[in-house]
């Protein structure tokens, strides 16, 4: 299972790390950490050293309630960053956090690898479309409504089963396009309560059907520190934990804000399975 990120072939049948790198002053754990350059590099280089293959940028916080934020502050803080990395290192595959098609393309156009969407084209009609003409890999993620409506949004009959006929739709939807290189998120916490989480980390097997690389990003979430009543802050004990049941339940990426950790939990996971086969 590959995916072609500037002609680099991306071989996803060992687990990979992409590290987050957030670049608004309100995400909910990490926001305004990296103010300046300097900052930036240092952060960027210690991921890539602690073994990220990719990094992923966000220039527009997707928590819950966040602000929402005009297309041009959203280019104006995410293209410089993406010149500076690629100076700085010139073979990073860099991730771009965006469901607006004209951020996508302007960054692809920057040097960027690949698009990470938390709507699936949901929220920029023109999102696969631009995407194809620009043939890079395309994450989607399962959403409903925004991030300033989807905590009110979480009314399920059957999560996994409308899980499954979203992922159908958008999947076909982008195959018909000619989008190529396509990987999944589950979207742990985004119009999914503590609850539905954990059913949705329980079930993740049942996303393999698909048969698409899946991405998990559970890093230090509300799933996490709401069950074990701590803060984001002290939630990476808990993120190894769910990280190493993704792993073992199939996911293909960790999206993560500590790098050296996932990679460990990663080199554990796969000494498990070898020895268990």
């Amino acid at each position: 299972m590959t995916i072609n990120c500037k002609g680099n072939l991306i071989d996803l049948s060992t687990p990979k790390v992409m590290g987050i790198l957030n670049l608004t002053p309100d995400s909910f754990y990490d926001g305004g950490a990296y103010k300046d350059e300097s900052a930036i590099i240092n952060q960027v280089e210690r991921m890539l050293n602690d073994g990220a293959t990719f990094i992923d940028l966000g220039a527009y916080s997707s928590r819950p309630g966040a602000t929402h934020i005009p297309v041009a502050e959203e280019r104006s803080r995410i293209i410089p960053i993406v010149t500076l990395l690629l100076e700085k290192f010139p073979d990073i595959l860099l991730s771009i956090d965006t469901f607006r098609s004209s951020v996508a393309k302007a960054c692809i156009e920057a040097g960027a690898a690949l698009i990470n969407d938390i709507s699936a084209g949901t929220l920029d009609q023109n999102m696969m479309t631009t995407l194809a003409q620009l043939n890079v890999p395309y994450i989607m993620m399962h959403i409903k409504g925004t991030p300033q409506t989807m905590k009110s949004l979480n009314q399920y009959s059957d999560i996994t089963h409308e899980m499954q006929y979203y992922f159908s739709e958008k999947v076909a939807q982008a195959r018909r396009l000619g989008i190529s290189d396509i990987i999944i998120d589950p979207g742990f916490g985004f119009a999914k309560d503590t609850d539905q989480s954990f059913e949705v980390l329980r079930k993740l097997p049942v996303l393999k059907l698909q048969e698409l690389p899946i991405l998990a990003g559970v890093s230090r979430k509300s799933m996490i520190y709401n069950t074990l009543k701590n803060t984001p802050d002290t939630a990476l004990n808990g993120t190894t934990v769910l990280n190493t049941i993704a792993v073992l339940n199939g996911a293909s990426i960790l999206r993560v804000h500590d790098v050296k950790e996932a990679m460990e939990c990663i080199t554990l996971t796969n000494a498990y399975l070898v020895d268990r086969c």
